[in-house]
């Protein structure tokens, strides 16, 4: 899922899956929240809005159930695979 970066209230960045209609919501905390069942035009208003954090408090907190998560820095997972192929590749020898 593509982050699109903002700095509206506490929102951090905002992406959406239209597949799986799932929005993330990324917090200045760290914090992320995925909102499942999440419509195209919620998305397009949400990423468009002058005041996304407005938006998103009015449309979105309390109208969509979410799954809390954190936000990891990208490359993170990627760099954590290495280290541990790297480990298991010592043993296979």
């Amino acid at each position: 899922m593509e982050m699109k970066k903002i700095n509206a209230g506490k929102l951090r960045a905002i992406g959406y899956d239209p597949r799986e209609r799932i929005l993330r919501v990324e917090f200045d905390d760290g914090s992320a929240i995925d909102y499942s069942g999440v419509g195209t035009e919620v998305w397009r208003r949400l990423s468009t809005s002058g005041s996304a954090w407005s938006y998103y408090r009015d449309n979105i907190e309390e109208e969509f159930s979410g799954r809390r998560g954190t936000v990891q820095p990208k490359g993170k997972s990627q760099q954590l695979n290495d280290l541990f192929k790297a480990s298991n590749d010592d043993t296979d020898t």
